[in-house]
């Protein structure tokens, strides 16, 4: 009888998954700060993309799991990454309003879970993709004129 031991090789599938997460390491560790949030961004809105497709073919726990990714990128990843210091600046109130618009999202993605609700999951993902072309451009603008990143605005 066979007994695979730890030190076993892995299936070829396994051995794709890590070049694909090295590749990832390796885009997030050059990312500038925008293209982080951007790469967020694009993380959750695949995630939503995912949740619509195993809505539609009634797979509600995987559902629910893409949900809860895209809810954990918008709420811990993206939120959690705002500098919440109050202030009156210019930067400080643009947070306000980015943590509005998260907690938004985050209602929309529980309600969509809830209900079943396809049309929830489009409006989160437009939010998402208004979002994520906002700070491609901004990362774009920024890069062109070789500025600093905004640190309290992701």
């Amino acid at each position: 009888m066979y007994m695979p031991t730890p030190y076993a090789t892995k299936p070829a599938g396994n051995k794709a998954n890590a070049y694909a997460r090295i590749g990832l390491e390796t885009s997030v560790m050059s990312a500038s700060p925008h293209q982080l949030v951007a790469m967020l961004l694009d993380g959750a809105k695949a995630a939503i993309c995912m949740a619509r497709y195993h809505m539609t073919n009634g797979d509600i726990p995987a559902k629910g799991l893409a949900i809860t990714k895209a809810i954990n990128i918008v709420g811990h990843g993206l939120k959690g990454g705002l500098d919440t210091t109050p202030d009156d600046s210019p930067a400080g109130k643009m947070v306000v309003t980015l943590t509005a618009l998260y907690d938004h999202i985050v209602r929309c993605l529980l309600n969509a879970n809830i209900r079943n609700d396809p049309t929830l999951l489009d409006e989160a993902e437009r939010l998402i993709d208004s979002r994520a072309e906002v700070w491609r451009k901004l990362g774009s603008l920024t890069q062109q004129q070789g500025m600093q990143s905004p640190s309290a605005a992701i």
